[in-house]
């Protein structure tokens, strides 16, 4: 489980995503050519229901199975949000810590964004 300093930061990697500075991209493309391990952080609606929550759950699992390897799976489950998304005060967080190849992660968040039901997403390079 993660304590309140580790959400933090993924509170401001996420902040990050949304409001990009000019080199972020060039850092996250430098970690991904290092390391071959990511971690991705998906905010789910809740409107949904449990059913198709799941269901999302399992796409972008196997998505990832089939690019990867998953390393550990972490559901947060339904969490109040910080601010209103999409009209939205809860989302589903899950995590998931995966390992596969550099341009994997552009195709996962490219499906990221076309999915209904994905309030928000954030892919990172973890340094090993």
């Amino acid at each position: 489980m993660y304590n309140n300093w580790q959400c933090g930061i993924l509170s401001y990697k996420l902040f990050a995503l949304i409001f990009p500075g000019p080199n972020v991209q060039k850092e996250v493309s430098k970690l991904a050519k290092q390391s071959g391990h990511y971690e991705t952080v998906m905010v789910l609606n809740t409107k949904l229901g449990e059913e198709a929550i799941q269901a999302l759950v399992e796409k972008f699992k196997t998505l990832i199975q089939q690019n990867g390897t998953i390393n550990n799976v972490d559901v947060w489950g339904k969490r109040r949000l910080a601010y209103l998304i999409e009209d939205e005060t809860e989302g589903y967080y899950v995590l998931i810590d995966f390992t596969s190849k550099p341009d994997f992660p552009a195709e996962l968040d490219r499906v990221y964004k076309i999915t209904d039901g994905v309030l928000r997403s954030l892919i990172t390079a973890k340094q090993d």
